[in-house]
C-alpha cells in the first residue's frame, strides 16, 4: 500500500488497475490511505474546513433522472419554491454566522422566470453582503448564455456532477431523450470552465452495474478534466424511483460507504490543491460519515440553511439526515464535530481552490 501511495503522490495518477487496488483498501491499509490523504490535504489546503451554507430553495424539476427522489414524474413529492425574501434571509444568516459562502441549489429549470430569479438573487446577495459572501451555484445544465449572465452578476463557483464518466452507465440512469444526454453534460462543464467559473463535478458511488474499474475511470476523468472542486458520495436509493427496482444488485451500504471514503482519499492524492466536499449522503449511512471524509482528505462542509419546513421535501434519496433540524442546530452540531476530528473552521473565508488560479494562469478564461 505504501508503494502505491508514494507512487500516486509522485506521479499524480496511476493506472486504472492500481487505482482499483487503492479503492478496495480495507482495515489497516485503508487507514494508511486515509492518513496519507489527510496529510496531503493539510499540506496543500491547511487543516481548515470551509463552510458553504446550502440553500435548497426549490424541488421543482424538469428532469426525470431514474435515481432522484425529486424527479418530475414523482407525483408524491410536495413541491415547493422558496420566495426570494426567505432565500435572502438564509444568505444573511450565513453572513452573520461567518460562513464565507452560500450554495444555491434546486431542481433543474431553464425557463426565463427561473433564470431571472437566480440573477436577481445573485445580485442582491452580493449587494447585501457588500461582496463578502461567495456564491456557488448547483442548478444543473443551462445554456452558455445563462451561465455567462450569472457569472457576470457575481456567481463564481458552479457544481455540476457528471454522476458517472461512463456514457452507457450514464444513459442507464436517465430517459433516452434530449433533456438527458451525456453529451449535454460534457458541453455544460466545458462551458463553465471556458467562462471562468471555479468548476466542480462529481460522481455517485455504488450505482447498479457500476464497478471499481468504472470508478477508477471516473477519477481519471476528473483529473484529466482539470476541475477545481469535487462533490461525490455513495449512491443511496429512493424507493419511489425507477432505479430502486435494481436494489438487490447494489453493493451493501458499508461497501458503498468505504469505497466513497477511498474515492475521496485517492482523489486528494491525485489532485492535492482542489476543494473536496464531505458529502451529506455519507452521514445517511454512518452518523460520523462527513467527519470521516474530512479525515480522508475532504475540506468542505455544506451546512444546510434551508428553511426547516422545506427540508423534508428535498429528498434526493431516502434517510437524508438533518431534515428536521434548524440552521442553528445544524451549525452547532457541525462546529462540535469538526473540532472533534482536530480540524479548524475557515470563518469569513471563501476558501477558493488554489488549483483554479493555477489553471487560469496556464489557460485564461475566454
Amino acid at each position: 500500500m505504501k508503494e502505491l501511495i508514494d507512487d500516486i503522490i509522485h506521479k499524480g495518477s496511476l493506472s486504472p488497475d492500481k487505482i482499483c487496488q487503492l479503492l478496495s483498501a480495507t482495515g489497516s491499509e485503508q487507514k494508511e490511505l486515509h492518513r496519507a490523504a489527510n496529510n496531503v490535504a493539510v499540506t496543500y489546503r491547511g487543516n481548515i474546513v470551509y463552510y458553504r451554507g446550502l440553500i435548497e430553495f426549490s424541488n421543482i424539476c424538469i428532469k426525470n433522472c431514474y435515481y432522484c427522489g425529486i424527479r418530475k414524474e414523482n407525483k408524491d413529492v410536495v413541491r415547493y419554491d422558496v420566495d426570494e425574501a426567505e432565500i435572502l434571509a438564509a444568505a444573511r444568516y450565513a453572513l452573520k454566522n461567518r460562513f464565507g459562502s452560500v450554495v444555491l441549489q434546486s431542481g433543474e429549470r431553464t425557463d426565463t422566470a427561473f433564470v431571472e430569479k437566480i440573477n436577481r438573487l445573485i445580485t442582491k446577495i452580493k449587494e447585501e453582503s457588500n461582496g463578502r459572501l461567495g456564491i456557488t451555484l448547483s442548478l444543473g445544465e443551462q445554456t452558455e448564455a445563462t451561465y455567462q449572465r450569472w457569472f457576470n452578476s457575481g456567481a463564481h463557483r458552479y457544481l455540476l456532477r457528471i454522476e458517472t464518466s461512463d456514457a452507457r452507465l450514464y444513459q442507464s440512469l436517465h430517459p433516452d431523450d434530449e433533456l438527458h444526454r451525456f453529451s449535454n453534460r460534457l458541453d455544460a462543464l466545458n462551458n463553465l470552465k471556458k467562462i471562468g467559473y471555479q468548476t466542480g463535478t462529481g460522481v455517485m458511488i455504488g450505482l447498479p452495474g457500476q464497478t471499481l474499474a468504472n470508478l477508477a475511470d471516473d477519477l481519471l476523468y476528473i483529473k484529466n478534466t482539470d476541475v477545481d472542486m469535487v462533490g461525490m458520495g455513495p449512491y443511496i436509493e429512493h424507493d419511489n424511483t425507477p432505479l430502486t427496482a435494481q436494489k438487490k444488485h447494489l453493493w451493501p451500504l458499508e461497501v458503498r460507504f468505504n469505497t466513497a471514503l477511498n474515492m475521496v482519499a485517492v482523489l486528494r492524492l491525485m489532485m492535492p490543491d482542489i476543494n473536496i466536499a464531505a458529502a451529506t449522503a455519507l452521514q445517511a449511512i454512518d452518523p460520523m460519515g462527513r467527519e470521516k471524509a474530512l479525515k480522508a482528505g475532504a475540506n468542505i462542509i455544506m451546512p444546510n440553511i434551508t428553511p426547516t419546513e422545506n427540508r423534508k421535501h428535498y429528498l434526493l434519496y431516502d434517510n437524508k439526515p438533518c431534515t428536521d433540524e434548524s440552521a442553528d442546530d445544524c451549525l452547532s452540531c457541525l462546529n462540535m464535530r469538526i473540532s472533534l476530528v482536530g480540524k479548524e473552521t475557515g470563518w469569513d473565508e471563501w476558501g477558493d481552490s488554489p488549483h483554479y488560479f493555477k489553471r487560469c494562469e496556464k489557460s485564461p478564461p475566454h
